[in-house]
């Protein structure tokens, strides 16, 4: 059974542009946290894939992973994810085979099905190509063959890509990509830090149906965590604010860039708003040391998970490293009185 004290940590950053600051301001912060998490034994720094959205500078996932990994030394680092309908499956098998190459051992691939933007931007990725269901199966398939060992007669290799076996992930936040990762016998990771609804059914399913592979024995799973720290409950959720401001602009459609904390934010807003943005953070653990540790525990119980993946919005980014300080310590045993 998976306690605190044996999980796996790991960060997945958009990559937040903060209001007053600049792009290469929060490509810069990214790197210094990726670092700081490499510093506290984190597994893995994951980078997500989004489009036309002025708070996040993620956009160049590929080059963002290549950039964090040539910046630190051992920390895995990967795509969280790459969202396969924006891309053919031969150039991403050629981008991460070529990061592979500069990195070995350090690199992985997270795909997700969703487009990670809206549909006139997905347009402008991928023209007018048209998606079905059977695309995001037939791609990842299609990515497994190009980063695994040339078949005899094989037409299309990708150079670089072909035999470096890339670890492949799939990502998701509904029951679509559980059964398929169960199917294929690969790692899952479920986004509970932004649709934490179908969390538990997602995982079951991916327990119950999974089929050891070549790659993977038995299931993993990673659970996405909104995490706000601090050393009091007040001042997380004070800090927490900034989070809670970029959820409601998700909601009503008026995405800007990461804003500083305000006072007292939650109790000015409507019931109706106040319960969206809970239920956005259902799966949230945000306050002091002690908490934190409480709530990471909870979430360890009740999910099984393997790795926690942390996401972590706090606007000012030495406060953002406290955070993972204390997420860090939250799960290193206590020493004994003995």
């Amino acid at each position: 059974m998976t306690t605190l004290q044996n999980i796996h940590l790991s960060m997945l950053d958009l990559v937040a542009v903060r209001e007053g600051g600049t792009v290469a301001q929060a490509l810069a912060i990214a790197l210094q946290t990726a670092q700081h998490a490499e510093s506290l034994g984190f597994t893995r720094y994951w980078l997500a894939e989004h489009h036309n959205m002025a708070g996040i500078a993620s956009s160049a996932t590929a080059v963002l992973v290549g950039h964090i990994a040539g910046g630190t030394q051992r920390i895995r680092v990967g795509s969280g994810g790459i969202m396969l309908p924006n891309h053919a499956p031969l150039v991403v098998a050629e981008a991460f085979g070529t990061l592979a190459e500069l990195y070995p051992g350090r690199i992985d691939l997270g795909l997700g099905r969703a487009p990670g933007t809206d549909r006139a931007t997905m347009r402008a990725l991928r023209r007018d190509r048209a998606e079905t269901e059977q695309d995001f199966p037939r791609d990842v398939a299609e990515l497994q063959r190009l980063l695994g060992p040339v078949q005899a007669g094989q037409g299309i290799v990708a150079m670089p890509g072909a035999g470096t076996n890339v670890p492949i992930w799939l990502l998701g936040s509904s029951l679509f990509s559980a059964q398929l990762a169960a199917e294929r016998g690969l790692p899952y990771a479920f986004a509970a830090h932004f649709a934490p609804r179908l969390l538990h059914q997602a995982l079951d399913l991916y327990r119950s149906l999974f089929r050891p592979s070549k790659t993977l024995s038995q299931p993993y799973v990673i659970v996405g965590v909104p995490l706000i720290a601090a050393p009091s409950d007040a001042e997380a959720e004070f800090l927490a604010s900034s989070t809670y401001q970029r959820i409601l602009g998700i909601l009503t459609g008026d995405r800007t860039r990461l804003k500083p904390p305000v006072a007292h934010f939650m109790e000015q807003l409507h019931p109706q708003e106040r319960a969206a943005i809970g239920d956005f953070l259902a799966a949230a653990v945000i306050g002091g040391p002690e908490k934190v540790r409480a709530g990471l525990q909870a979430l360890v119980q009740a999910t099984q998970a393997d790795e926690l993946m942390l996401v972590c919005d706090v606007f000012d980014p030495a406060l953002r490293l406290r955070s993972l300080d204390i997420a860090a310590a939250a799960c290193t045993p206590e020493p004994s009185l003995a």
